[in-house]
């Protein structure tokens, strides 16, 4: 194989790095593993909360990197209906990242879905937010 042929893997790896970067930089973190941490934590518990075809529109637009974290482990048929309200939405993640010192809770969430804004497309970010409830897109500023 030629390094020609591995063109879209360095890519996509230049591309995952680039996400990561942004968002470490608008946590104000030093550690990029935990912002990526919380960036899966993040998708993760979005991908359940939003209708397939909804998840595939959004997934289209991420690095394949990042879109092969956002679908890690899931398996549709299993997935247990989520409460839909910011409160629980939060809360998931905080227990997630409860170990990470430099996490602070909503605000930290709120960096994910600026980061998300910037790198989507508006019609995507509008779209994914009116999939979602009154309580969560209140966490996700408008584009």
């Amino acid at each position: 194989m030629t390094a020609q042929n591995l063109e879209v893997i360095d890519h996509t790896v230049h591309l995952a790095h680039e996400w990561i970067n942004e968002l470490a930089s608008r946590l104000d973190w030093a550690s990029k593993r935990s912002a990526l941490r919380l960036l899966r934590e993040t998708f993760q518990h979005l991908r359940d909360h939003l209708m397939v075809n909804e998840l595939a529109q959004l997934s289209a637009q991420l690095p394949l990197l990042l879109r092969g974290m956002l679908f890690e482990g899931w398996v549709p048929k299993n997935t247990p209906i989520k409460e839909r309200r910011a409160y629980s939405f939060v809360g998931f993640i905080d227990a997630q990242m409860k170990d990470t010192e430099e996490y602070r809770g909503s605000q930290d969430i709120k960096c994910v879905f600026e980061l998300l804004n910037h790198r989507l497309s508006q019609g995507e970010v509008n779209d994914v937010r009116a999939s979602l409830p009154e309580d969560i897109r209140a966490i996700w500023p408008a584009p």
